[in-house]
């Protein structure tokens, strides 16, 4: 069963390490000392609260859409070039760079600080572990 540091619970998560401290005194998050004597999470607890998280991160629209992949942010940078632009978004722990025309930001007025939510829609998602096998 995979277990994690306080430390990268709280940069998994997009918290401070006081944080997950704090969840685990409280009861939120189980820690158990490991092996070396330090503060280590179970990684499905740690998903879990993560799904918690993300839950709780409303979608400002208020659309329903069948895409499931929905990064509420903020626009942290707008970058045109003649009819097209890059729009930067910060979700939480994620940067999400979306590709589109300069009208579509003006339309939606996109600018920096705007909040923004991101939906992906792949026919495709790549999966990686570090230490997987190749």
């Amino acid at each position: 069963m995979p277990q994690f540091r306080i430390s990268e619970v709280a940069g998994l998560l997009g918290v401070s390490d006081d944080t997950v401290r704090r969840w685990v005194d409280q009861g939120v998050l189980a820690a158990e000392h490991d092996e070396h004597g330090r503060l280590v999470v179970d990684g499905a607890d740690a998903a879990r609260r993560a799904v918690d998280l993300a839950s709780a991160a409303e979608d400002p629209s208020g659309v329903a859409r069948s895409a499931r992949n929905r990064f509420v942010g903020l626009v942290t940078r707008v970058q045109r070039d003649g009819v097209m632009a890059q729009v930067d978004i910060q979700a939480g722990p994620h940067r999400v760079v979306s590709l589109m025309s300069a009208e579509a930001v003006d339309d939606l007025a996109l600018e920096v600080g705007s909040l923004a939510v991101a939906v992906v829609k792949a026919t495709t998602v790549i999966v990686e572990t570090p230490g997987g096998t190749p």
